[in-house]
C-alpha cells in the first residue's frame, strides 16, 4: 500500500549549494508516483487501467531518467572523488545511491512492458507499479536523509552548477514547456513564487504566458493549480 504524496518542507538555501530545486523535483516524483499507483490500483482486470496509468507516464519517466543519469554520471562520482580515502560510511552510502537507481530502472521497464501490452498488460501492472513506487519512495527518503546533507556540506558550488547544467541541457527547449509547470504543479502559491525566482526571467514569462495553461489542458495528471 503506497503512501499519498505529501510536499516536503521548503529547503532553506545554505551558504554552499541551494537544494531547493532538488526537493521540488522529489516532490514532483512523489506526486506523480501517487497518481500512477492510484490509477493502476483500479479494481478488476480492466485494460482501461493501462490508459489511465499511461497519462503523464512518459513525461514522468523521461524526467526521472534525466535526473538519475545526471546523478550517476556527475554527482555521485564527484562526491566519491572528494571523499576518497576518508568517510567510508559516506562512500558506502554513495554506492547505495547508484545501486538503488539500478533497482529502479528494471521496474520502469516492467511498467513500460505492461503499458505496451494492451491485451494482458493489466494483469501485472499493479504489481509492477507497487514495486516501483515502493522502491522510488525508499530511495528518495534515503537520498534526502543522507545524500543531500552530504552534498550541502561537501560539494563545491561549481560542481553543483555542473550537475544542474547537465539536467538543463538534457531538458532543453523541447521539454522545458512541460518541465517548468510540472515541477510547480501542486505547490502552494508561495512555493511557486519561490521556485519561479530561480528560473531566468524569460522562462518565467513563457511559463506565465502559455506553458502553464498548455500543461493544464494537455496533461490529465495536472492539478487544479493551472486550470483557473
Amino acid at each position: 500500500m503506497t503512501t499519498p504524496f505529501v510536499p516536503s518542507t521548503p529547503h532553506v538555501p545554505g551558504a554552499a549549494v541551494d537544494l531547493t530545486m532538488m526537493y521540488a523535483f522529489h516532490d514532483g516524483l512523489r506526486r506523480d508516483s501517487a497518481i500512477i499507483a492510484k490509477s493502476a490500483a483500479v479494481t478488476g482486470d480492466d485494460p482501461a487501467r493501462l490508459t489511465a496509468t499511461h497519462f503523464g507516464w512518459d513525461l514522468f519517466k523521461r524526467l526521472l531518467t534525466i535526473h538519475h543519469k545526471a546523478e550517476d554520471d556527475i554527482l555521485w562520482p564527484r562526491l566519491t572523488e572528494l571523499l576518497e580515502g576518508r568517510g567510508q560510511d559516506d562512500l558506502e552510502m554513495l554506492e547505495a545511491m547508484e545501486a538503488e537507481h539500478g533497482r529502479i530502472d528494471p521496474l520502469i521497464e516492467a511498467i513500460d512492458s505492461a503499458l505496451a501490452d494492451e491485451q494482458g498488460g493489466h494483469a501485472g501492472l499493479g504489481d509492477a507499479v507497487d514495486a516501483f513506487v515502493t522502491e522510488l519512495h525508499a530511495h528518495l527518503t534515503h537520498e534526502e536523509k543522507e545524500a543531500l546533507p552530504l552534498i550541502d556540506a561537501k560539494l563545491p558550488p561549481a560542481d553543483w552548477a555542473k550537475f544542474a547544467d547537465s539536467q538543463r541541457d538534457q531538458i532543453g527547449r523541447g521539454l522545458a514547456p512541460s518541465y517548468v509547470p510540472w515541477i510547480l504543479d501542486g505547490a502552494t502559491p508561495e512555493r511557486v513564487e519561490q521556485l519561479l525566482a530561480i528560473f531566468p526571467p524569460p522562462v518565467v514569462g513563457q511559463y506565465r504566458g502559455g506553458w502553464k495553461d498548455q500543461y493544464a489542458r494537455t496533461n490529465p495528471w495536472a492539478s487544479e493549480y493551472g486550470k483557473a
